[in-house]
C-alpha cells in the first residue's frame, strides 16, 4: 500500500527534477531497496528512535498531502492536517489492520496500477512538446531518494524480491505517465494520476481513483502511527503535531526529500547495528 500512497504525489515531484529520465531514478531506488532489504532495523538508542520517528512521520505527511490533494482539493491544507490527527492518531492509539486485509488490499492496489498502465498505453497521447534531454544526474538522484521510502518492503520474508517487484510497477506507471503527459506536464501536475486518466480519456475511472487514494494513504499512515508509538512512546504525540503542521504548511517536495533522507539515515543506522552485533559476536 505504501507505494500506492507515494505514487499519488511522488511521481510528479520526481518528474519535475528528472524529466524523461524519471524511470532511471526509479530503477536506482528499486535496486537500493532490493540490495538493502536484509539490513536490520536500527537499535534502540535515542538517535535510532528519533530517526525512525522522523522517517515514519514524514511519510505520514506525504500520505496526508496526497489524500487531501485527491479527495479534498478545495481544502487541501486543512484536510491534510486532519488526516494526520485522525488516521495516524488512531494508529498511535493502537488501531491495527489485520495482516490478511493488508495483503488483499495491496494485491488490489497492484492490480489497479497495472490497469492504469494498460489504459494509458492503449490510448495514443494527444502529443507532447517536450523532448528527451541530456540526463540531469542531480534530478535522477533526487527521484531515487524520494521514492526509496515507498519501495522498501517492511516485512522481511522475500523483501528483496518484493522491493524489485514494486520497482517494476513504479517504472511501468512512470512510463505510462510520461507517454501520456510528457515530462513537463507531469512535473507540473499536483494530482498527476487524475491528469493521467483525463489524458487517456478515462474520466469514468476518477471515482475509482478517489477510493484508491483513500485506501492507499490511510493504511500506511495507520501503520506508521503504530510504529511511532512503539519507538517514541507518548512523546511521539509531539511528532504527530509536527507532522500535522508540515502537512498543513509545506508543499509535497520538501516533505518527500525529508522522508527519503530519513530513510537513508535509517538504513545507515541499520548497517551500524549489524556491524556492532557482528563485532560483539
Amino acid at each position: 500500500m505504501r507505494l500506492g500512497g507515494g505514487l499519488l504525489v511522488a511521481l510528479a515531484a520526481a518528474a519535475a527534477g528528472a524529466g524523461w529520465w524519471l524511470p532511471a531514478g526509479l530503477v536506482l531506488a528499486a535496486i537500493a531497496a532490493g540490495v538493502t532489504a536484509r539490513v536490520p532495523e536500527p537499535g534502540d538508542a535515542l538517535v535510532d528512535r528519533v530517526v525512525i520517528a522522523v522517517a515514519r512521520l514524514s511519510e505520514v505527511a506525504v500520505y496526508a498531502i496526497a489524500f487531501a490533494s485527491y479527495v479534498f482539493p478545495e481544502h487541501r491544507a486543512a484536510a491534510a492536517a486532519a488526516f494526520v490527527v485522525v488516521v495516524t492518531g488512531a494508529g498511535f492509539a493502537g488501531l491495527e489492520i489485520p495482516t490478511i486485509v493488508v495483503r488483499i488490499t495491496g494485491g488490489l492496489l497492484l492490480a489497479a496500477g497495472l490497469v492504469l498502465v494498460a489504459v494509458c498505453v492503449a490510448v495514443p497521447p494527444v502529443g507532447t512538446t517536450d523532448g528527451l534531454r541530456a540526463p540531469d544526474f542531480a534530478g535522477v538522484l533526487v527521484a531515487a531518494v524520494v521514492f526509496l521510502p515507498f519501495l522498501r518492503a517492511r516485512r522481511r520474508e522475500n523483501a528483496g524480491w518484493r522491493a524489485l517487484l514494486l520497482g517494476v510497477v513504479a517504472v511501468l506507471v512512470a512510463f505510462a505517465a510520461l507517454y501520456q503527459l510528457g515530462a513537463v506536464r507531469l512535473g507540473l501536475s499536483a494530482t498527476s494520476l487524475r491528469d493521467l486518466l483525463s489524458a487517456a480519456d478515462a474520466d469514468a475511472l476518477q471515482p475509482v481513483l478517489t477510493v484508491v487514494a483513500v485506501v492507499a494513504t490511510a493504511g500506511p499512515a495507520l501503520a506508521a502511527g503504530t510504529e511511532v508509538r512503539a519507538r517514541a512512546g507518548v512523546s511521539g504525540l509531539a511528532g504527530l503535531a509536527v507532522a500535522a503542521a508540515a502537512a498543513y504548511l509545506l508543499p509535497v517536495l520538501p516533505v518527500l526529500v525529508i522522508a527519503g533522507l530519513a530513510t537513508v539515515f535509517e538504513l545507515l543506522l541499520g548497517v551500524r547495528a549489524r556491524r556492532y552485533s557482528g563485532t560483539r559476536e
